[in-house]
């Protein structure tokens, strides 16, 4: 009797969670275009994406390693250099000197590569309104593109405007162009230019390894301007405790 009790409630269980993940899925479709829906399942997919909880890479920087770790849920985090720690608390940003004073602005500078870095699956965030943006030509090869802008008081820059461009025979993302605020006024001219080009699975979710900012001339992308690497990317379904996560936690 026991084991059809507990039998009873495996099936239970597991056919709630099937109707949820359905419902998410219809969701998604009613809530995305499906370019978005293509480039987002080209990239692993939402359903996986949204199962993890921590991400955590490394920059190297000139002398030292930059350690960025995101709870992807709550988007609290922590960035540990040798000489500083910045971070967000879930309700301040906020910076930790070690060996000599942090000098930027901890508000903007916490998640900022976080952004760049967890592309495509970001622009699944709450808020956003997507076009159709017009596609980028760079070396005789078309790429459809999608423009993203946010909500009247969505984040904390929503004047920010984004345009990701896609591979149209695999639908992965290759560029991503911005106009951000960085807390500043809108300028006026083209976007910024960065290029996706190298990638690695990592828990079924395909992560980049490297991108390259782009020269910009006269509105054209003329070629590679400087490039950042990531290593020892980890996804992780488990998450760290919140004190992680504030300036005095570890």
């Amino acid at each position: 009797m026991k084991n059809l009790v507990i039998g009873a409630l495996l099936v239970l269980g597991q056919f709630a969670c099937n109707s949820e993940v359905k419902k998410q899925a219809q969701d998604d479709a009613e809530r995305f275009p499906k370019e978005v829906i293509e480039i987002m399942n080209a990239h692993g997919g939402l359903a996986n994406w949204r199962e993890m909880q921590t991400l955590q890479f490394t920059i190297p920087k000139e002398g030292f390693d930059e350690v960025h770790t995101i709870d992807l849920h709550s988007r609290m985090d922590r960035v540990e250099a040798p000489a500083y720690d910045i971070g967000f608390d879930g309700a301040s940003a906020w910076s930790l000197n070690k060996e000599e004073e942090y000098e930027g602005d901890p508000s903007f500078r916490h998640d900022l590569m976080f952004y760049f870095y967890a592309m495509p699956f970001v622009l699944a965030d709450e808020g956003i309104k997507y076009d159709v943006a017009e596609p980028l030509v760079f070396e005789g090869k078309s790429y459809p593109g999608v423009k993203i802008t946010y909500g009247a008081g969505v984040g904390e820059a929503p004047d920010d405007i984004y345009f990701l461009h896609y591979d149209s025979e695999n639908y992965k993302m290759v560029w991503l162009g911005y106009k951000a605020t960085f807390g500043k006024e809108l300028r006026d001219g083209p976007p910024s230019w960065i290029k996706y080009d190298e990638w690695a699975d990592v828990n079924g979710v395909s992560l980049p390894t490297s991108i390259a900012w782009q020269k910009v001339e006269n509105g054209e992308i003329v070629g590679e301007r400087n490039r950042v690497d990531f290593e020892a990317i980890s996804l992780s379904k488990e998450n760290k405790p919140a004190s992680f996560y504030s300036k005095d936690g570890l």
